[in-house]
């Protein structure tokens, strides 16, 4: 079998990611596509619109053939992190052939030629890194900026947007495990990342997310034009939850060497955090009046993501050199078993009912133990409640 894999969050699903799985079927000569999926909790530090087997069933519903679940350690993480916990996990997976990421600009040379320029660290690249650091710049603007005054191959339209920096990221990930894996980038449809305007179609998530809990005929007729329809017929289920307390709470009760544990938080960030919160103690607040142009919005929300979970720095990396899982949230009932199959030929167990747990070494069971929290923790978060061990085939 050959599989084509995406890296995703699909929060929620809507038409783009839809005609993405249509043209990997097309361009990819791929047999399945295998989805490796953002749990309850998503790289921008927010809790999810919906559960995450139910985004999982939205994607098999509509175009993948399976999807598992990217551990919280790497999904609420900065994007090399990020990448590098993702593509560990589908390197496992012999049948995987491909890695289809959504661009703006670029070919599969161009994503390659800009991976390898930014893993070239020599004495120039890193007195540059520290300087754009100490300017203000976080590691990766950081890094590439340093790059960029070096001259080379580097082409700055590869970095600077979030998809190409992401897409770079799975080529870096990629060529530093020397993988047979082959990067397809796939050239985005609609709206742009984090366009907050709403189109009559291919609006971004982040434009939908901002339609779903609102009680108003034009916001769900904006939403149906712009998602699958079994997408939408759970939007009535989504209710508005406490997250947001929760982690300003969890923020104020830890003690500042627990906030600098986190993978995203430096330089003394966690008392910054941490006394800002006292004096303001809302986090929309909070987070405004921290931003600057060193510590972004995202950033920012992942520390306090990563405080409310208990992700630390020292178990990520840890889990990214262990022996992990294949957590399947959800297949396609047609070929499940030739799918799961597939995935058992990796190192890795494959988790699909509550007994296979026991197959975890003890790394991968604390990075599963922290998959479980997080899922606990929404579950009390939204009144919902589902079976952290089985797998939803559809």
């Amino acid at each position: 079998m050959k599989i084509c894999a995406v890296i995703c969050e699909y929060n929620p699903f809507h038409n783009g990611h839809k005609a993405q799985l249509n043209k990997i079927k097309a361009e990819s000569s791929c047999d399945a596509i295998l989805c490796v999926m953002s749990g309850n909790f998503t790289q921008r530090g927010e809790e999810s619109v919906f559960h995450k087997r139910v985004r999982a069933r939205h994607a098999v519903e509509n175009g993948a053939d399976i999807v598992t679940e990217l551990p919280a350690a790497f999904a609420v993480a900065p994007a090399e992190l990020f990448a590098r916990g993702a593509v560990k996990l589908i390197d496992d997976i012999p049948d995987v052939a491909a890695l289809a990421f959504g661009c703006e600009s670029g070919s599969k040379e161009d994503f390659l030629t800009a991976a390898r320029e930014t893993l070239r660290e020599d004495k120039n690249f890193k007195a540059l890194l520290q300087q754009h650091m100490k300017e203000g710049a976080s590691y990766i603007r950081a890094r590439n900026q340093a790059l960029l005054s070096l001259g080379g191959a580097l082409d700055e339209a590869l970095i600077s947007s979030p998809n190409n920096i992401l897409g770079v990221e799975y080529c870096r990930s990629l060529l530093a495990l020397n993988s047979r894996i082959e990067p397809l980038p796939l050239l985005r449809t609609g709206a742009g990342y984090a366009d907050t305007t709403v189109y009559d179609d291919f609006s971004s998530a982040t434009a939908l997310r901002g339609l779903i809990g609102q009680n108003t005929r034009s916001a769900a007729k904006a939403l149906k034009r712009n998602v699958p329809a079994s997408v939408y017929a759970d939007a009535p289920s989504y209710r508005p939850n406490a997250y947001r307390t929760a982690a300003l709470c969890a923020l104020l009760r830890a003690a500042p060497e627990r906030i600098a544990a986190a993978p995203d938080c430096s330089e003394g960030l966690e008392n910054r955090l941490k006394s800002m919160a006292r004096s303001n103690p809302d986090y929309d607040k909070l987070i405004d009046i921290t931003v600057s142009k060193r510590y972004t919005r995202a950033r920012l929300k992942r520390i306090v993501a990563q405080n409310f979970l208990g992700i630390r720095l020292k178990d990520v990396r840890e889990w990214l050199d262990a022996s992990l899982y294949h957590n399947v949230l959800a297949v396609k009932k047609e070929g499940a078993q030739d799918l799961l199959a597939a995935l058992s030929k990796g190192r890795y167990p494959v988790i699909t009912r509550r007994s296979d747990y026991a197959l975890l070494g003890k790394d991968a069971a604390a990075c599963f133990a922290l998959d479980v929290r997080a899922n606990d923790l929404y579950n009390a978060l939204t009144g919902v409640h589902t079976n952290e061990f089985e797998t939803l085939f559809v």
